[in-house]
Formats: C-alpha cells, sequence, structure tokens
C-alpha cells in the first residue's frame, strides 16, 4: 500500500477554496495510482461547530468533490467532513472513497472533544471501522479518538495494520500529538499517520505536523509546518515480521 498525505491551510467555511487548494497540491504532486491519499478532519470547512454551515446531506458538494478526485487521479482517498443524520443530528466522520468513486466505507468519531462543545454539536459514533486498501487492513480514527488506547485495541483484534488519524490538533498541544501518536504506534506494533492541518481558523492556530509512525514508535517522516502532499514509504513486510518477532499483542491478557 502506498500512502500520500495533504497537509494544507483549510479555507474556514469555504469548501471551493478548500477543494481548489486540495485538487491544486495533488495536481502538483500526482501520486502514484491506487495510492491512499489521505485529507483532514473536515478539511472542506475547518473544524467549526455550526452544523447548519458544515453538514451535508448524502451527495453533497464534498462527497462529489471526493469522488472526482478519486476517480481523476484513480487513487483511494480517506477524508473528514459531517454528514448529516436523522433527526437533525449531524456526525464528524471519516468516508473512504476508492477510485472509481464510490464510497468503501465511512466512520464516525466516537469521542467527541467537549471541551469545545463538540458534544453538543455532533452525534458520537457507536464503533471502531476497519477498510481493505489494496492488500492492508486501515482503520481510520479522528483527532480527540487518539487520547483513547482502547479504540487501538479493538482496531488490532479487527486485524488493523495502519492506523490514519486525521485531525485539526492545536499548535497549544502538539506535543500530545506527537506523543500519542508514537503510543498508540508502539502499543499496537502497527504503523501510525497522523495527518493534521496548518494555519489558523477564528480559534486555534495550527501547527501541521503530520506523521508517519513506525511500528517501533520512530518517526520516519515529519511535515513539519510545510503545505503539500508528501508521500512517504511503508515498509509493511518489516511491521508484520516484527509482529511475529515481539510478544507484546500475543501476551496482551486484554481480548
Amino acid at each position: 500500500m502506498r500512502i500520500a498525505l495533504c497537509q494544507f491551510d483549510l479555507a474556514w467555511l469555504d469548501r471551493p477554496k478548500s477543494f481548489e487548494t486540495v485538487r491544486r497540491l495533488v495536481e502538483a504532486r500526482r501520486p502514484a495510482e491506487n495510492t491512499l491519499l489521505v485529507l483532514p478532519e473536515m478539511f472542506a470547512t475547518g473544524f467549526c461547530l455550526d452544523t447548519l454551515e458544515t453538514r451535508e446531506w448524502p451527495g453533497g458538494d464534498t462527497e462529489n468533490f471526493l469522488s472526482d478526485l478519486a476517480q481523476d487521479f484513480h487513487l483511494y482517498v480517506l477524508a473528514g467532513l459531517v454528514r448529516a443524520a436523522t433527526a437533525g443530528t449531524a456526525r464528524n466522520e471519516a468516508t473512504l472513497v476508492g477510485p472509481r468513486g464510490r464510497e468503501l466505507g465511512r466512520y464516525a468519531k466516537l469521542h467527541l472533544f467537549s471541551a469545545a462543545g463538540e458534544d453538543r454539536a455532533h452525534s458520537a459514533g457507536d464503533a471502531v471501522e476497519t477498510f481493505a486498501v489494496e492488500d492492508t487492513r486501515v482503520a481510520p480514527f479522528i483527532c480527540y479518538d487518539l487520547r483513547f488506547p482502547e479504540i487501538f485495541r479493538t482496531a488490532v483484534q479487527q486485524r488493523a495494520e495502519v492506523f490514519v488519524v486525521i485531525a485539526n490538533w492545536p499548535a497549544v498541544r502538539v506535543d500530545h500529538w506527537v506523543t500519542l501518536l508514537r503510543a498508540r504506534a508502539i502499543e499496537n506494533l502497527a504503523y501510525v499517520i497522523g495527518v493534521n492541518r496548518i494555519g489558523r481558523d477564528p480559534h486555534n492556530e495550527y501547527p501541521g505536523r503530520s506523521l508517519v509512525v513506525d511500528p517501533r514508535g520512530e518517526v520516519v517522516f515529519d511535515a513539519a509546518e510545510r503545505e503539500g502532499v508528501f508521500e512517504p514509504e511503508l515498509d509493511l513486510a518489516g511491521r508484520r515480521a516484527w509482529r511475529e518477532e515481539f510478544p507484546a499483542l500475543r501476551a496482551s491478557r486484554y481480548r
């Protein structure tokens, strides 16, 4: 499996501008076909909690953009958006779109960031999800989920080999971001990919620091504060060998 991380300054409540930025960056990089391209949490609007501004029904502008992007460049695309749900509610979700432009799966954020009032704006998801991308099983998570190790272990039990965390993680807690991404990799003997944003919104400054952490906890790629699409390599064969060599998962009494 090949990956591409798209780190950029989200346009606050301006979908067309965010779409234009993503397409420009992808066009400039042109990832290889069947690469998994990862965009941040709520990439089209920024982390706004006014659901009248952010939520979209199925077939909305963001879904259509992701479908076109996946087809035009023949990519898998994993990205964050807010979907309208029943009874006027909305969910902060990650969607996976395949190279033919069809949705292959979705995950709703399990842990809502109550310190910012997200629990009053969004409805929480109720299940860990894993998806097949080529021959690799991927588990997506969203921002605040990173602080809850038990859901990552649940994903391992579903045979996840790669975790992808999409986020709007603020600069004031960037040390937590790096530390927790490394911890989730070490605990689960898995690759962890964190994709964050850069720039500012009306509430926070964002540091970027989109990372790839290998199963031993080493940071093998750091986008720092750069804008762009980046294609670090994953050694999945090495990851599988490390799980065989090091017994931590087999020794766990948590089932």
